[in-house]
């Protein structure tokens, strides 16, 4: 098997499997800090960490297209995005945020305009993106009719949750069409200036909000910093590599079908090990997602060139 072809599964594995985990692990760090610090410190420190090693590989870091480029990308398509996942998951299951964030991939098609003639002119991808659809809006009604049986109003949190998918899905798609051919080489470059600007941006939220004052280090506990090496290298330098780097060889359609995979890993860690609630309604909708991505799948349209 060609070396490209095993990198472009291995970065799928990490894409669908390893982001799948973060939500879970996100709720964990944030246990014991508060949500500016916390992506203050993850992509401070995933930012540095992978800039360095660019060095190190003798690629050109301080190139001023790529820095301004990935000035943009860096607050659209995580600052924001990450900020927001991480605020609703104050008060909201990790599971429920993984499944929100599944609505990512038809916000991405629906926002793709250079690819709507070819996406809607293949029936697979009409029909498994209609079917993830379908499973989504299982749980979305499921959730709400749980609030509402218990008088709760969450509406604004999955409001907010909407907000950043949306702004996720522009930032994937300003990383996919704005990159050039010399940008693909130094993805990972790329990735590690989105990471530092985002990182300023959570850094200026954190001075604002007082998060540094009102935290005392010496009582987060050590489930929480564990976590945030979770994040930093497997959620951050790994798989958000990953991701960046698949935009520039891959359909972004595509690419995005890891919010179809993700709420599973998701709910699957919530419940095993953070002891979340999972009706069986989430379950069936969850296998209908990943029937979708299945078919899309069997259509031939992964891991082909």
């Amino acid at each position: 098997m060609e070396v490209r072809r095993i990198n472009i599964i291995i970065a799928y594995f990490l894409i669908y499997v390893v982001w799948g985990s973060t939500y879970y692990f996100i709720g964990v760090a944030l246990k014991g800090l508060p949500p500016f610090l916390l992506g203050a410190l993850r992509f401070t420190a995933a930012g540095l960490l992978l800039l360095a090693w660019c060095k190190f590989r003798g690629e050109p870091i301080f190139k001023k297209r790529l820095i301004k480029k990935s000035a943009i990308s860096g607050i659209v398509l995580l600052f924001i995005d990450m900020a927001v996942v991480m605020l609703a998951q104050k008060y909201v299951s990790s599971s429920l945020v993984a499944i929100i964030a599944s609505s990512t991939a038809i916000w991405i098609m629906a926002l793709d305009a250079p690819m709507w003639k070819k996406n809607f002119r293949n029936p697979a991808v009409v029909i498994g993106i209609i079917i993830g659809f379908l499973g989504v809006m299982m749980l979305y009604i499921e959730q709400f009719n749980y609030d509402n049986a218990l008088g709760e109003h969450r509406e604004y949190g999955v409001l907010l949750l909407l907000v950043g998918c949306i702004s996720w899905a522009l930032g994937t798609l300003y990383a996919k069409y704005r990159s050039s051919g010399e940008e693909e080489v130094n993805a990972f470059a790329g990735s590690a200036w989105q990471m530092l600007f985002a990182s300023a941006a959570f850094w200026m939220c954190t001075i604002v909000n007082g998060d540094i004052v009102h935290t005392d280090i010496h009582l987060v506990p050590i489930y929480s910093w564990l976590s945030l090496v979770y994040l930093i290298i497997f959620g951050s330098i790994m798989a958000y590599s990953a991701y960046v780097w698949l935009l520039k060889v891959r359909p972004a359609t595509e690419v995005a079908t890891h919010a179809y995979v993700n709420p599973f890993v998701a709910v699957f860690l919530g419940m095993f090990l953070g002891n979340e609630d999972v009706t069986w309604i989430q379950i069936v909708g969850l296998i209908v997602i990943l029937l979708s991505v299945m078919i899309i799948s069997k259509n031939k349209l992964l891991f082909t060139k």
